[in-house]
Parts: C-alpha cells; structure tokens; sequence
C-alpha cells in the first residue's frame, strides 16, 4: 500500500487544477505546469483535492502512484509558493555576475564560464564584501530548478581538501586531512 499515493493534494486558494486525457494542469500566481501521468493511474478532484488511485496492485504500478502524487504536490507548491536554491562559490578569486538570464563565473579555470539559464528560473548574483560570492536562484519548476543548479554546481564541485569549489547553501562537505608531515 502506498502511504504516499493515496495521500490527497490540497489545492490552495488561487490555484486551478485541471485533468484531461492523462494530462493534470497546475495554474497559480507564480505560473503554469503541466504533467502526463500514466493510464494505470486515476486522477480526480474531490472536494479541493487530487485524489490519486491505481487500477491493480502490480510493483510498477504501485511505484507509479506515489511518483504522480508527489509530481502534482510540487507543481501545486511550486505555482503557489515557489522554490529557491542558493549556492555559494568558495574559492580565493571566485566570481560570480549575472546580466538577464545569462550568468558569468571565474571559478579558477583560464577562461569565464558563461551559461544561458531558462526564462522559467530568476537569476541573482551577489558580491558582497567580506563573505563568499552568492547565486540565487528561484522558479516555480522544482525539476527545472534542481538540475539548473545542479549543472551549475558540478562546473567546479566543491574538493575535500580546502573545500573550494561550488555548492549550496546548507551543504556539508566533508574534509579530509590531507598529506601527513615528514618525519
């Protein structure tokens, strides 16, 4: 039984579900979502909720049902709410600037890095004196977000011995000791 799949969604206030031909349509004040979903799985609104039911009992069928819940929970987070990802760059020199969708980073290679981000992600970097540059990040797409990030992150992924490199706010990059000194 998944305790997952048959967890309903609540659908906040200003937010618009719709479901047709194995399609569910997420409309907020952030912005729009779309997700197909398989035909071993049923959908319905009831009551401001997305019920989710599976029509036979098989694994692939039962893995299924909690995936397309969770999938419709962030599209309705995400329309209403929203996501963010930080990252850091820590690193002697490391830069980052951003001008429209385009980010710009000196990340210790010979040349800058520019990436062309999707209209879907707002881009903000910052440079403040004293403390390590910053990237901001926000999107109603939790997938689009994720692997933004994450194809920013392993540009230069933070190493284990100083513990320079790119990662995100809240990460902990385990360290090692390193060389041991000559007798």
């Amino acid at each position: 039984m998944s305790r997952i799949g048959n967890a309903p969604v609540a659908i906040p206030e200003g937010v618009t579900v719709a479901i047709a031909d194995g399609t569910i349509s997420v409309k907020g004040p952030k912005g729009e979502l779309t997700q197909t979903y398989d035909d071993a799985i049923e959908a319905k609104i009831e009551d401001n909720q997305v019920l989710f039911s599976r029509k036979s009992n098989q694994p692939i069928h039962r893995s299924k049902h909690g995936l397309y819940r969770s999938l419709t929970a962030n599209m309705v987070e995400g329309v209403s709410k929203g996501y963010k990802k930080e990252l850091e760059l820590v690193g002697v020199g490391f830069r980052a600037s951003s001008s429209g969708q385009q980010l710009t980073l000196s990340v210790g290679f010979s040349h800058p890095i520019i990436i062309e981000l999707p209209e879907e992600v707002k881009l903000k970097a910052e440079m403040k004196k004293g403390s390590n540059p910053m990237i901001m990040l926000e999107s109603h797409d939790k997938q689009l977000i994720g692997m933004v990030a994450a194809k920013i992150r392993s540009l230069r992924k933070p190493e284990p011995y100083k513990g320079k490199g790119i990662r995100y706010v809240d990460e902990y990059v385990r360290r090692k000791a390193g060389k041991s000194a000559a007798k």
